[in-house]
Formats: structure tokens, sequence, C-alpha cells
């Protein structure tokens, strides 16, 4: 029985790690799908170097999405350290 309560020690701190990984993504997700845009005309003062472009337009039609796909590519990474730290990784499994 030691070897059921150490999985259920190892089981309970992974998801308290993925837990506080999730929200913090999420977190950020909020920032900047919807936080930057709630404040698109103010930064639409500030003027890229590139093109001229706005910063709030840019934020609106590239910028938000460059942040997902980085936030997912961090989270992945992050998902599996957890992961592995705690003998869940998929590659880990048995049988």
């Amino acid at each position: 029985m030691p070897d059921s309560h150490n999985l259920r020690e190892r089981e309970e701190a992974h998801w308290r790690k993925t837990s506080r990984l999730m929200l913090i993504n999420l977190g950020i997700w909020f920032l900047f799908g919807y936080v930057i845009h709630m404040f698109v005309v103010p930064l639409n003062t500030i003027k890229l170097p590139i093109l001229g472009f706005p910063l709030g337009f840019y934020m609106a039609a590239q910028g938000s999405l460059i942040a997902f796909v980085v936030i997912l590519f961090v989270f992945a990474r992050q998902q599996d350290r957890i992961d592995r730290e705690f003998g869940f990784a998929e590659d880990d499994q048995e049988g």
C-alpha cells in the first residue's frame, strides 16, 4: 500500500503545479486577448518603427496572435517539464 500512497502524493503535487501553470497562462492569455484591446485607442498614439503602424492596430491585428502561439509553445514545454518531474510524461509510461 505504500506505493499507492506515494502515487497519490505525486498525483496531487503534479496537479497543484499543473493548475498553477494553467492559471498563469490563462492570465497571460486574458491580458493579450482582452486587456490589450481595451487600450487600442491610447496605444494608437505610439507608432511602431517598422512601417509606422500604430501599436494598437498592430496588437489587434498581429501581436495578440503571435502572443497566443508563443503561449502555446511555452505552455507545452513547461507542462512537459512538470510531467517529467513527477514521472507522468508520455514516454515515461510503461506498457
